[in-house]
C-alpha cells in the first residue's frame, strides 16, 4: 500500500505541482483507514463525534480553516480512493484483483524474519466493512 501510495502521489504531484507530499501520504492513509472502518467512532478536538467514514473530509475542512493549502490533501484522499478501488471495489464487483502485493515483497519479509503464525484464538473481523487490510498476517519472531 505505501508503495502504491508513494509513486501514485509521485505521478500526481507531477501533474498537479505539489512539491511536498508528506501529508498527502497522510491523508491517503487516513482515506484507506476511514474506509476500512466506516462506524468507529472519532472524536475531534473533544468538541465533535463523528463517525470514521467522514474523518478525511473533516480534516480537510480543518486544514483548510486553518490555512493550509488543499491541493496536498485533495491528492492524498485521491491516492487512497484509487487505492481502496484497486483493492476492495473492483475485486468485489468483478472478481479480478488488479493489484496485489507482489512476492518480492512476502520473500523480502520472510528474509527479515517475520513469518506468518497464526495466533491463539483468532478475532472475527467485520466482514460487512473494508476489505484493503485483509490477506497474511505477520507477527515478529521471539
Amino acid at each position: 500500500m505505501m508503495i502504491f501510495g508513494a509513486f501514485s502521489l509521485l505521478i500526481f504531484s507531477a501533474l498537479f505541482w505539489s512539491p511536498f507530499l508528506g501529508i498527502s501520504m497522510v491523508f491517503m492513509l487516513l482515506y484507506v483507514w476511514s474506509r476500512e472502518f466506516p462506524n468507529a467512532q472519532i472524536n475531534i478536538y473533544g468538541l465533535v463525534t463523528l463517525k470514521a467514514f467522514y474523518l478525511p473530509w473533516a480534516m480537510l475542512g480543518m486544514d483548510v480553516i486553518f490555512g493550509s493549502q488543499l491541493m496536498p490533501n485533495l491528492l492524498g484522499i485521491l491516492a487512497g480512493h484509487l487505492y481502496y478501488f484497486l483493492t476492495v471495489l473492483h475485486p468485489l464487483s468483478t472478481g479480478k484483483n488488479i493489484l496485489k502485493t507482489p512476492n518480492w515483497v512476502h520473500k523480502l519479509v520472510m528474509r527479515w524474519g517475520i513469518t506468518y503464525r497464526p495466533t491463539g484464538q483468532a478475532v472475527q473481523p467485520d466482514r460487512s466493512t473494508g476489505g484493503a487490510f485483509r490477506g497474511r498476517s505477520y507477527r515478529l519472531n521471539g
